[in-house]
């Protein structure tokens, strides 16, 4: 029986204790080899929790580019009203929600494959998160009154553009509805007012308990 020295190679006798050679430890020698193998694991693991990553981020990427080029994108004209919109926000004081609609959102003006698989009626936006993919329907532009209505529903989407379910969305929009000028003496006998409103007390009940206004609306003013 040999001992192998791991620092210079070299055969040595069975019994001996140091190399011959480099006068090492034949101990102290084998014992650099789990360092090694620790350090050698290590850069495995690395190594495979970078190619997940990449091929989770291409995976994504894949889903959005799909989701993407599955819809039409809006026409010149379309887009010039929605850009009319998102500047009633911006005067509003919402430069948060502005800067998503603006910078951030990919508007498109027909369903992506993956909104397609669901049911709508009479819906006038929706929006796919985290995705930031904003789908404008017809009814957008043919049931509402002015560019204030139409600011209204982007600043609805803009919540959502955000991470914010439905009850955040209507109680946002309800609540700041008068700092984009869309207020009941204009726009009570509208569409989409009467719309909204149903559907805020369904999402926000607590809004319309304060039985001295009108519907309970207690953010009436």
């Amino acid at each position: 029986m040999n001992k192998k020295c791991t620092n210079c190679n070299l055969t040595n006798f069975a019994d001996a204790e140091a190399c011959a050679r480099c006068k090492s430890l034949l101990g102290e020698a084998r014992s650099i080899l789990p360092a090694k193998s620790e350090h050698s694991l290590s850069k495995i693991i690395l190594r495979r929790a970078v190619i997940c990553v990449t091929t989770l981020l291409f995976v994504i990427f894949g889903f959005y580019i799909s989701m993407y080029f599955s819809a039409k994108p809006l026409t010149s004209d379309q887009g010039a009203i929605v850009g009319s919109a998102i500047e009633v926000i911006k005067k509003g004081g919402f430069d948060r929600e502005a800067f998503y609609l603006e910078n951030l959102t990919a508007f498109r003006s027909t369903d992506n494959w993956l909104n397609s698989l669901t049911t709508k009626e009479n819906a006038y936006a929706a929006t796919n998160f985290p995705f930031e993919i904003m789908t404008i329907y017809p009814d957008f532009f043919n049931f509402t009154e002015d560019d204030v209505e139409r600011a209204a529903i982007l600043l609805h989407e803009a919540i959502h553009l955000q991470g914010g379910d439905e009850k955040e969305a209507y109680e946002f929009v309800w609540k700041n509805r008068a700092k984009i000028g869309w207020t009941e003496d204009r726009y009570k006998n509208s569409v989409l007012w009467k719309n909204v409103r149903k559907q805020t007390r369904e999402y926000a009940p607590d809004l319309f308990i304060c039985d001295f206004n009108e519907f309970g609306d207690c953010t009436k003013q």
